[in-house]
């Protein structure tokens, strides 16, 4: 925070002091002038006032910058604690000596090395990585998000860094025919919970009663909704289209039948704090320097070329 902030803050504060304890003067002179049998009941309410502005004056000074001052945060610390799902090849996903790989892995390392700071990575499901970031227990989180209204009134997003499509991913062996994206709904349909497929399945297809509720299968990770539709618990499995690529070509006995944008997919972001223009501001300006030097399209070739 620089020293003009902090003198409108300080300023700010104590005009609110001012004004409570000029309140707490007039309180004082109707409080004498009251018949005594109101007097208790005055006390009373002037107490609960009195409480009410402090817990407001205490919480305006703790919070009022906190977003703000985040990447100021940041950089004393000197990491960047940044979410993610782990279970996305390619863009995120673990090898067999227990390290982070994937386009986004080595995207977000290259921006937190051009902040100057660490890097610090938390894996946890897709579906709570967005209230983890509104809870300040990470400061992003990069997990191949799409834009949504719907995520943009908790949190704000990145400058795109990349473009996405949706896919439909079946076993070797299906006989079903799916031509159009509606055809899913004959089948049952496991999707990855939190995600836009998720969103895109239950607003066009469950909603209208196309698609059973009973035959949407929600998971976790996306691994192993690849792996029952390998086993044949789901019948299909709508995705990513990348990570149902590098997925089908891992596993084996998997094609994909379907691939295009629908809903909200395409463009993808890194999520941040609502309202931390500092950290937006600064990530962005590193985005954009790594799509002119080429670096964002290196990364696609060595991870998406087939």
């Amino acid at each position: 925070m620089g020293e003009e902030n902090f003198y409108d803050d300080s300023h700010l504060l104590v005009r609110q002091i001012e004004f409570i304890v000029t309140a707490a003067r007039f309180a004082g002179i109707c409080y004498i002038s009251t018949p005594k049998s109101e007097r208790i009941t005055m006390k009373r309410i002037l107490v609960v006032i009195a409480m009410l502005v402090a817990a407001s004056l205490v919480l305006s000074a703790c919070g009022g910058g906190a977003a703000a001052n985040r990447l100021e945060a940041i950089k004393e610390a000197g990491v960047i604690k940044v979410g993610t799902s782990a279970d996305y090849p390619p863009f995120e996903s673990v090898d067999a000596s227990g390290n982070k790989v994937g386009f986004d892995i080595e995207l977000m390392a290259e921006i937190a090395e051009r902040l100057g700071v660490k890097l610090e990575w938390v894996d946890m499901p897709f579906d709570s990585l967005i209230a983890a970031v509104q809870e300040g227990k990470i400061d992003a989180s990069i997990s191949a998000f799409n834009y949504t209204e719907e995520r943009d009134q908790m949190i704000d997003f990145t400058d795109a860094y990349y473009n996405s499509e949706d896919a439909f991913t079946v076993a070797e062996n299906f006989a079903g025919t799916i031509a159009n994206p509606e055809d899913v709904a004959a089948y049952k349909v496991g999707v990855q919970n939190g995600t836009t497929q998720d969103t895109w399945l239950t607003e066009n297809l469950v909603a209208n009663g196309t698609l059973p509720e009973e035959n949407l299968f929600r998971y976790d990770r996306v691994d192993q909704a690849m792996l029952d539709l390998q086993n044949g618990r789901i019948e299909v499995l709508m995705s990513d289209h990348v990570p149902a690529q590098a997925l089908a070509k891992q596993l084996g006995g998997l094609k994909i039948v379907y691939h295009g944008v629908l809903g909200a997919n395409g463009p993808m972001n890194i999520v941040i704090p609502d309202g931390d223009a500092e950290l937006q501001q600064a990530i962005n300006e590193i985005i954009k320097q790594l799509q002119d030097e080429g670096f964002i399209e290196g990364l696609a070739v060595k991870y998406f070329a087939e």
